[in-house]
């Protein structure tokens, strides 16, 4: 996997190794040991969810404060979104700051969202 850093700390883009043939694809979204080493970082994931959204739907700001704020992977399995983080951790030297990717199931591209 890639690692690419955005320039606001702690939210990175991820681009999984993906191996692709005549079959098809396979790869392998998360691996903790893996992101790990590439990252430096051990989050603690204990919920995966999964939306269906049709075109041009915005959805909603997601923040969560402690003791109930979450690290964040973000990806799509089919189409694409336009996702945006934004740093509103009041003591961040980004706060304010925000960061734009296009997620979609053709890149494979993932976004980690730290919590705040």
């Amino acid at each position: 996997m890639e690692i690419i850093e955005t320039g606001i700390e702690g939210l990175l883009i991820i681009e999984p190794r993906v191996f692709e043939d005549k079959r098809g694809y396979f790869f392998e979204p998360y691996n903790k040991s893996k992101f790990q080493e590439a990252t430096g970082l051990d989050p603690n994931f204990v919920q995966d969810n999964e939306s269906l959204s049709s075109k041009s739907v915005l959805r909603g700001l997601h923040f969560q404060i402690p003791p109930k704020a979450q690290d964040k992977l973000v990806r799509v399995i089919a189409g694409s979104v336009l996702d945006v983080a934004v740093d509103i951790r009041k003591n961040s030297s980004t706060y304010g700051k925000y960061h734009s990717i296009i997620l979609s199931a053709e890149n494979k591209k993932q976004f980690y969202i730290p919590k705040g």
